[in-house]
């Protein structure tokens, strides 16, 4: 045993701060402070481990935060801590871990040193603590095991690996199953906790008795204690998910078993139990399985959604409370996600959800084509402001089940659906509503022969005097607005009946007296604005006026939403919104709130994202509120250049967000783009001029600020390049670094590309010292079948546009890279980025047709395909397909016609007379 003794002075002024640490009237900050300084002095934590385990006479709350300031200590500390330090505190916790009233500070003692430690630099305690469980002290084996569950959860993956030569778990696992039967219940509670941490880890000790465990689990499944059939339920649900074949044999009891324990009234286990049906049904290879059970589990996910009375308790609300202002606690932060510059390339088919510039994440996937559907996601968030519970796990499993089973589950679904639909309990009404809602993305085509029926009672439910009902309505409308704008678009009397009643009453709830109701209409009017488009458009005025109205009427919550919904009504109406009527409504609101948000509040994220889509949509409309826009944008990019500054010469000062940046960059870069020509006295009077800006953004750190600027650089080739001509040799060097093949952040390397295309267009042959370097880096991409679509197009487009203006030397490379690159570009929507491409394909041709002779089938294909043609790339097209015909001869000319597919020969011959 040690001999450390405290000096009595030091224990007597430690053991002061402590009770100060509980006082509440004492400075907290001022204890937390002092606390800290006595770790400088070496000894500090042996004062801590002696007043929590050696002297029982002081005040147990005392010594209970003694032993927390240790852990925490440890937790911070560890690497500082002096070893002979370390090893009187480990003594005197293991001799003291069965002391009544402090063993659970004990316990957290000894998890953090074998967390922060490493279990290999103190393997002897678990040789200790499994002594332990076999004292007579049931104290002492309580505490050991809330020990060993705490280590367990932090350590697991130290404890599944060999230390001197054995694993810990091959002995471990067996002793805790053996406890699963211990008379006092928080034993056996530990005792299954520590075990089920392995299951996730498929622990090698632990899945060889997998068999094992599972029949000691059985056991417990009746158990007295709740918590102990949480735990049980808890590990079920971790082996169906992590090697589900060992429960197959037992499926039919476990499957009652966990009905059973669904329909609890302990709230807390039901949802344990719920959690086996989700991920039960999100397993696809476990589906046959799941199959013969539906019949039972729906109706039980069915009454699992029903709002209890904890959850009406919880949400409140069930009144107007719109004018209260909201708890700033319930509203989520903002981040804001950096411009992709999408070029407009959208295919035909995509041609009405074309977005100029999308909001996308910033990592390898944050190009991609396909959005995740997450407007169920939505219902998460926004219909519940709690946590995860019954209710809720109950709607996304049914979710899953519609989406995976399709017509056996809604053929189950739709008679219990009729009798909650038709309840006068207003609280099955919410659930058979919810329900529907939940059915929709799997179920559609099943449904949708009821919905002529079923929208206008959802209309009608719209006006319930519940805001429950009102709310939940909303959401499942929104879920159902793809069906009702597809009938609208084939049938007139739908767009009467259904499309035009769902916009009047979802504006009526827009303005609700409800918060909640509120932003479940304005998510479900997002919807509704992405899938209807121009369909929207008579309706612009009402939709703008309720708008206009809502920015006087919502609180902050609802506000950040309700920028959102402005912002995607002008992504989808876009130059229609260009009109003084519409203008006069909407921007006094969004000016005002400009004007009202200071420059360091998050709250200009969702409002700068809307202004730039407002922006773009208005085009040359903005131009009377640019100015003081553009002016702010420049002083939001200015002042947190200047604050990386001053933190990159004093440490101790906080990172600056650098999202005030990002979304100021992207707003600037929508201005010049509306501004077009126009934008030149702002890009003129900037100070300080904006390539000193561009200048520093385009070398940040910070993926998203070079992504943004990537934007704004290419913008301002297109509209004032005179102004940035002087510096574009000092950025083209840098825009090559980010031009990369393995790029890790594909946002940046696709703007990059796109300014780099656009630049070649104005700057024209000067670009030649810089066209082999760029080339090296496109040619990659371009022939790389994985590469995302949008990057895809626009290094095609670049390419093509290098070649428009510098043709020798490109036109060597062409049978390189001119099959990917009609692929690439023969099916996107004729525009200007695609005219100056081809333009440039002509050039190339031109100078090396044997470059390009390969793939002439695939290029009569894209002439073919090209409807709208310029006088000048229809002349281009003509002299190509003529240079060819002279090239092959006639005999084989008429031959390769001849092959050709009727919609690809008619064309050519029609247009160019071949």
């Amino acid at each position: 045993m040690s001999t450390w003794q405290p000096s009595p002075q030091g224990l007597s002024d430690l053991l002061q701060l402590l009770r100060e640490a509980i006082n509440p009237s004492a400075d907290g900050h001022n204890v937390q402070e002092r606390l800290e300084y006595f770790n400088k002095i070496p000894d500090y934590n042996n004062y801590l481990v002696y007043i929590l385990t050696q002297m029982p006479q002081e005040d147990q709350y005392i010594r209970s935060v003694a032993g927390l300031t240790l852990k925490n200590n440890i937790r911070s500390h560890f690497p500082t801590i002096p070893a002979e330090v370390l090893a009187y505190v480990k003594e005197c916790c293991l001799v003291h871990i069965g002391d009544s009233g402090v063993g659970k500070p004990v316990s957290l003692v000894i998890a953090a040193i074998v967390a922060r430690g490493n279990i290999q630099n103190w393997p002897q305690v678990l040789q200790v603590l499994l002594e332990k469980l076999d004292d007579p002290n049931p104290v002492l084996v309580e505490n050991a095991f809330s020990t060993f569950q705490k280590i367990c959860e932090d350590s697991s993956r130290d404890l599944d690996s060999v230390i001197n030569g054995v694993k810990p778990l091959e002995y471990m696992i067996p002793k805790f199953i053996a406890f699963f039967d211990h008379p006092n219940p928080k034993v056996r509670l530990n005792a299954i906790s520590c075990t089920s941490q392995f299951i996730n880890l498929r622990s090698e000790p632990l899945m060889t008795r997998v068999n094992e465990f599972l029949v000691a689990l059985f056991q417990r499944a009746t158990d007295d204690d709740v918590e102990v059939r949480k735990a049980v339920c808890q590990s079920l649900v971790g082996l169906l998910e992590i090697c589900p074949t060992v429960l197959l044999p037992h499926m039919p009891d476990l499957v009652d078993y966990m009905l059973f324990c669904t329909q609890s009234d302990d709230s807390d286990l039901a949802l344990e139990a719920c959690e086996f049906w989700l991920v039960f049904a999100e397993q696809d290879e476990l589906r046959d399985n799941l199959r013969p059970f539906l019949h039972k589990v729906v109706p039980v996910l069915l009454a699992g959604m029903v709002y209890s009375e904890v959850d009406l308790m919880t949400l409140g609300g069930d009144e107007d409370d719109a004018h209260i202002a909201d708890d700033e606690q319930d509203i989520k932060p903002r981040f804001h996600k950096a411009t992709v510059v999408e070029n407009e390339l959208i295919t035909k088919e995509e041609e009405s959800s074309e977005k100029k510039k999308g909001l996308l994440d910033d990592d390898n996937s944050d190009l991609d084509d396909d959005e995740e559907d997450d407007d169920f996601d939505d219902f998460e968030d926004d219909e519940f402001y709690g946590e995860w519970n019954l209710r809720k796990c109950s709607a996304a499993t049914l979710d899953v089940l519609c989406t995976s089973f399709e017509t056996e589950v809604i053929h189950i679904l739709i008679p219990l659906l009729k009798g909650e639909l038709e309840s006068g309990d207003w609280l099955h009404r919410e659930c058979g509503i919810l329900a529907l809602g939940a059915a929709a993305e799997g179920g559609m085509q099943e449904i949708a022969p009821h919905l002529p029926e079923l929208v206008p009672y959802l209309l009608n439910n719209l006006n319930d005097p519940k805001p429950l009902v009102r709310s939940i309505t909303c959401w499942t409308l929104g879920r159902y607005c793809g069906w009702i704008v597809q009938s609208a678009r084939q049938n007139p009397e739908a767009r009467q009946h259904l499309l035009e009643p769902l916009t009047q009453i979802l504006l009526q709830r827009i303005l609700d007296n409800n918060k909640r109701v509120q932003e479940a209409a304005c998510s479900s009017f997002s919807l509704l604005e992405e899938e209807a488009g121009a369909d929207l458009i008579p309706y612009l005025q009402p939709i703008l006026t309720t708008l206009c109205t809502a920015f006087t009427k919502y609180q902050h919550r609802n506000l950040l939403l309700l920028y959102d919904t402005v912002g995607t009504l002008a992504d989808v109406v876009g130059e229609t919104l260009n009109n003084p009527q519409y203008i006069d409504v909407i921007m006094p609101p969004l000016i005002n709130k400009w004007q009202e948000i200071s420059d360091d509040s998050t709250d200009l994220f969702p409002l700068l994202e809307c202004l730039s889509s407002v922006t773009t949509a208005l085009g040359k409309g903005f131009k009377p509120f640019a100015e003081p826009v553009y002016s702010r944008c420049v002083i939001l990019v200015c002042k947190t250049l200047e604050e990386c500054r001053l933190c990159s010469m004093d440490p101790t000062l906080e990172e600056p967000d650098k999202d005030f940046m990002i979304v100021a960059l992207d707003l600037l870069s929508g201005i010049v783009q509306a501004l077009n020509t126009d934008a030149e006295p702002l890009v003129a009077s900037t100070n300080p001029p904006v390539v000193q800006l561009l200048s520093l953004c385009i070398q940040d750190e910070v993926a998203e600020v070079r992504q943004s600027t990537y934007a704004l650089l290419g913008d301002l080739a297109i509209s004032c390049f005179e102004h940035i001509r002087a510096v574009v040799p000092q950025f083209m060097p840098l825009l090559l670094q980010q031009i990369d093949p393995q790029a890790e952040h594909l946002s940046v390397c696709n703007n990059a590309t796109w300014a780099a295309g656009e630049i070649a267009l104005k700057w024209g042959a000067e670009i030649r010292d810089y066209v082999d370097p760029l080339l090296q880096r496109l040619f990659p991409l371009m022939v790389n079948p994985q590469i995302q679509r949008t990057l895809l197009e626009n290094v095609a487009i670049t390419i093509g546009r290098i070649g428009l203006v510098c043709p020798a030397l490109v036109a060597p490379h062409l049978e390189l890279f001119i099959q990917p690159w009609l692929n690439a570009l023969t099916p996107i929507r004729d525009n200007e980025e695609k005219s100056s491409a081809f333009s440039g394909l002509c050039e190339m041709i031109k100078a090396n047709p044997q470059g390009a002779v390969k793939e002439f089938p695939a290029f009569c294909t894209a002439v073919a395909n090209y409807h709208t043609v310029s006088p000048a790339l229809h002349e281009a097209f003509g002299n190509i397909l003529l240079g060819y015909k002279n090239m092959f001869g006639e005999a084989q000319w008429q031959q390769g016609l001849t092959s050709m597919p009727q919609e690809v020969r008619a064309p050519l011959q029609e247009r160019y007379g071949i």
